[in-house]
């Protein structure tokens, strides 16, 4: 039963269980659980079976990816552009010295109907995000912590993994 994201409910979600999603996700960081690595791929399912992506792409309106040199020479040959010349119409460097895009929404963005006009060669970042089954729980319960601000998918991941895994 795949729904639209509410996000008026999502952000009271948010408020309600932000501080307690944290700390089961930097307990579940600092200690690895017994198990949970089994259950993200199981779960991970359950979450894409109700969040539709795209009737939120907040991860491309508030975030942005990082672009690999290979992203880069990737999308700019496809705009016919030199990289240097798509890094200057797009990119910053951000605080760890990573290219990212200057501009929110992203660029690629098509916002009448949430699709993006590169996806066949999107960057990595995006192709993956939001890595719910990415690496080890307790190697990426970090970047679930940064996520849930943004994304329902990972906040409905993280929500389902507390009633499954006691800390």
């Amino acid at each position: 039963n795949m729904q639209a994201v509410n996000f008026r409910s999502f952000k009271k979600k948010l408020t309600a269980h932000r501080s307690a999603f944290r700390r089961f996700l930097t307990k579940t960081e600092k200690t690895p659980v017994r198990g949970i690595d089994k259950l993200t791929p199981i779960v991970s399912k359950e979450v894409w079976e109700e969040i539709d992506c795209l009737s939120c792409a907040n991860c491309c309106k508030k975030m942005t990816p990082t672009f690999t040199n290979q992203d880069v020479k990737r999308i700019s040959a496809h705009f016919n552009q030199t990289p240097a010349a798509f890094i200057a119409q797009w990119l910053e460097k951000d605080k760890n010295k990573d290219w990212v895009n200057t501009t929110q929404p992203c660029q690629f963005l098509n916002l009448a109907d949430n699709k993006c006009s590169i996806y066949e060669i999107r960057p990595i970042d995006c192709s993956g995000f939001p890595h719910l089954t990415k690496k080890k729980w307790s190697e990426y319960a970090h970047v679930h912590k940064q996520n849930i601000d943004y994304c329902p998918a990972t906040f409905k991941m993280v929500e389902k993994m507390m009633t499954l895994v006691k800390v």
